[in-house]
């Protein structure tokens, strides 16, 4: 059975990508044997590329939808708007800067589904990119996620991936967070049923690159904020209860040595600076271990509303296909009718 397909492609001043980029989306999907959509997310740009979009969208039909940003709200969120705005069973993401290839996609929707996977990200094997400005920081994030997250993904900067859109919708991205998505994915479903694939990849013809050197940084940043939710996001009390309690046996320790030697030895510790540290690191124990119970009440908190942190492995069967035969449009069966041809319709 052919599944729903929604495309996501965030773009930022790409005016001169637009219409060879959405040329290239229907000529890579013109064998897609299911119903598709494109939404394209205009991230506030300055240029034209917002007015592009509607005047090129146009030309295609109502299964092109825009969403425009009043200002720029970063990759991260456009990704997002996108991504809730979606109808497909499937939702594949991709970069508007022409790099990624629109064709692969049926092939990862195909592949996706062979592998009993949630979700299938592409790897560039043959990345057209400055070594120094792209490549380098790239492969130093790419190991550092995978050894902190666990989550052996080769290439996390692929924009192009696929997903089954019962998983994808139960994360949330904020931030800069669209380059974790394989780790935030992992903890609605199971890392096995995350996968990689191949991709072609391409030189950037027009605009320029938003991303360099820099963006490493923002990555350690980010990453130990990944970790943090990995980790203990049920249990944010062990995070700061253990550095509470390390700190407390080192400041109660060096407390200790320094009774003794006030007592025992009869020696003046006022003016000795461990006396200083000592104090502070059991003051910091404290409030690291309040900081902890805190945590630790807000996430029951949020659990209770939320009923816990579980994901459900499979659901009620046959809802999702009655659904979807109400967006097919008769005049092209491969295409997803807009939401106003769908009111217009009713």
């Amino acid at each position: 059975m052919a599944h729903s397909l929604s495309i996501v492609i965030p773009m930022y001043r790409e005016q001169d990508n637009v219409a060879p980029m959405l040329a290239r989306v229907h000529e890579g999907l013109a064998g897609y044997p299911g119903p598709w959509e494109l939404i394209c997310v205009d991230d506030g740009s300055l240029d034209d590329t917002g007015k592009r979009l509607l005047a090129e969208g146009a030309k295609y039909g109502p299964h092109v939808r825009v969403i425009r940003f009043a200002r720029n709200n970063g990759q991260t969120t456009a990704m997002q708007a996108g991504i809730d705005a979606a109808r497909g069973e499937v939702i594949a993401t991709l970069d508007g800067d022409l790099q990624n290839d629109p064709a692969d996609i049926p092939r990862m929707v195909e592949e996706m589904f062979a592998r009993d996977l949630d979700l299938l990200t592409g790897y560039r094997a043959n990345r057209q990119d400055a070594w120094m400005s792209r490549k380098l920081p790239s492969k130093l994030a790419n190991k550092l996620i995978a050894r902190v997250t666990g989550v052996k993904i080769r290439d996390y900067g692929c924009s192009l991936k696929v997903y089954k859109a019962s998983v994808i919708k139960q994360v949330r991205l904020y931030g800069e967070m669209h380059r974790f998505i394989p780790v935030w994915a992992a903890m609605v479903t199971s890392p096995t049923r995350i996968g990689e694939t191949a991709v072609g990849h391409a030189a950037r013809q027009f605009g320029e690159s938003k991303y360099g050197i820099s963006r490493t940084f923002r990555v350690v940043l980010d990453l130990l904020t990944v970790f943090f939710f990995l980790r203990f996001r049920a249990r944010p009390g062990h995070f700061f209860g253990s550095i509470g309690l390390a700190l407390g046996f080192i400041g109660g320790a060096a407390m200790s040595w320094l009774g003794v030697v006030k007592f025992v030895l009869g020696e003046s510790i006022g003016s000795r600076p461990l006396f200083l540290v000592a104090i502070l690191l059991l003051v910091f124990s404290i409030q690291f271990l309040t900081t902890g119970l805190i945590a630790e009440m807000l996430s029951r908190v949020f659990y209770q509303r939320s009923e816990g942190p579980l994901t459900v492995a499979s659901g009620a069967p046959g809802g999702a296909d009655d659904s979807w035969r109400l967006l097919r449009n008769p005049q092209a069966p491969n295409l997803l009718d807009s939401e106003e041809a769908l009111q217009r319709d009713a």
